[in-house]
């Protein structure tokens, strides 16, 4: 038996599974949206939390840090959570990321600005985007392992693209949030306090899904090792560094991929697009809407797919395609600008397979240490190149306009490569 079945019975998805699945999802898309939505409004956050007389460049540059501060949070709260959720549940740690959510990103809606209170202001923003960092460092990993630990093994495809799905949701529900706001308001008062709803209206809903994750219930497969005692005796993540290296490299691998996918296809074409073939913002942001809706159900078709097929058959049909998609993106937009929601449509559905990566990690681990070899791995690689991506593609599209395809393509044909060569037996029969 492998990695993720060792303690997992053969049997049908029952009610409590979908009940599960629904509010794993649900949870995971409030969490992308509190996480995601700040970038939206940094224009505007930038203007209140630093001094009037400040170079605009610069507060716009300390705005995005305080936005960026969120990323270099993920690991250690990540690695926190993790050591926990191996040691005394899954379900409280799966609660505790929400909670630690909505509550800043509640608290960012009601903060003073600079004029109030001075350079506090930024302080505190700072300290409640490192808090939503270190919540979502934990709640996703975890709760891929929360699902796939309650769905039957058969299903664990489905269960984990699920809610990648929901964690996609999330994003595009930020985008039309924001959109809304600045349709809806003059942008006298989006300054003034639209710019708060989005993060009020997050925070509360958080606290709604914490209300609603008290009803759900421990893994079948944590209870069972608790049952065995077969916890962790010493730190989880000691055991995962000096006994599962190799799937260690396999997950840095696979997120690599997904880092890649995400962040250069889905956060930063829309403004590639503008500025290296005049695409209008508006034309861009509708067009990656639709990209992203087309993530958010490929992501679920990619889930059905291995459960019947496996993970690796499934990446060596999409990655090409995402390799292939992406190009098509970037040399077909200014040879045929009209077609543009059709590409970015096509190339949003191929970013899909990123549903693969949380697949492979879930078998990749044992049970007893699984959640900290996940969210050791995941973090550790979406912090290392979610920080380089958007610093390195930008510079080297200036001497190099199709760089961001060749980036993506290079991960796509590498990624798959890694995971292969670094796959740990265990993973290997699973696989």
């Amino acid at each position: 038996m492998d990695a993720l079945t060792d303690f997992m019975p053969a049997r049908p998805l029952t009610r409590q599974d979908a009940k599960t699945l629904v509010l794993s999802a649900l949870g995971g898309a409030l969490e992308f949206y509190d996480f995601i939505i700040f970038v939206f409004f940094t224009a505007v956050i930038g203007r209140l939390f630093f001094p009037a007389d400040m170079p605009d460049w610069l507060r716009q540059f300390q705005a995005f840090g305080i936005f960026a501060a969120g990323y270099l949070a993920r690991p250690l709260g990540g690695v926190v959570m993790a050591h926990f959720g191996d040691r005394v549940g899954r379900k409280k740690m799966f609660s505790l990321g929400v909670f630690l959510m909505a509550v800043p990103t509640l608290l960012i809606g009601f903060l003073p600005t600079y004029e109030s209170i001075g350079f506090w202001a930024p302080v505190l923003l700072l300290v409640m985007r490192m808090l939503q960092g270190a919540a979502i460092g934990g709640e996703v990993p975890g709760a891929w392992v929360f699902v796939s630990e309650h769905v039957p093994a058969r299903r664990v495809g489905f269960g984990c693209s699920l809610l990648t799905s929901g964690l996609t949701t999330g994003i595009l529900i930020g985008s039309l949030t924001a959109s809304a706001i600045t349709v809806h308001f003059t942008p006298a008062e989006v300054q003034a306090f639209g710019w708060r709803i989005p993060f009020i209206l997050g925070g509360l809903f958080g606290l709604v899904v914490v209300y609603l994750r008290r009803w759900l219930s421990e893994t079948p497969v944590f209870e069972e090792i608790r049952r065995l005692e077969k916890l962790s005796r010493s730190m989880p993540l000691k055991e995962v560094l000096q006994g599962h290296r190799g799937a260690i490299a396999l997950s840095v691998a696979a997120t690599w991929m997904l880092t890649a996918a995400i962040v250069v296809v889905i956060l930063m074409t829309p403004t590639l697009l503008g500025r290296l073939y005049g695409v209008p913002m508006p034309a861009a942001l509708t067009a990656n809407s639709l990209a992203t809706l087309c993530l958010s159900v490929s992501c679920v078709l990619v889930g059905l797919a291995v459960d019947r097929f496996g993970p690796l058959r499934v990446m060596a049909v999409g990655c090409p395609c995402l390799l292939l998609a992406v190009y098509a993106l970037y040399l077909g937009t200014p040879a045929m600008p009209g077609l543009l929601p059709l590409f970015y449509a096509v190339a949003g559905a191929a970013v899909g397979i990123i549903a693969v990566v949380p697949i492979l990690m879930v078998h990749a681990f044992p049970a007893p240490v699984r959640f900290s070899g996940i969210s050791f791995s995941y973090n550790l690689s979406y912090a290392v190149f979610g920080g380089i991506t958007p610093l390195a593609v930008p510079l080297a599209t200036v001497a190099l306009p199709l760089f961001p395809a060749h980036y993506v393509a290079l991960a796509c044909v590498l990624a798959p490569g890694l995971v292969l060569l670094f796959i740990g037996s265990r993973a290997r029969h699973a696989l």
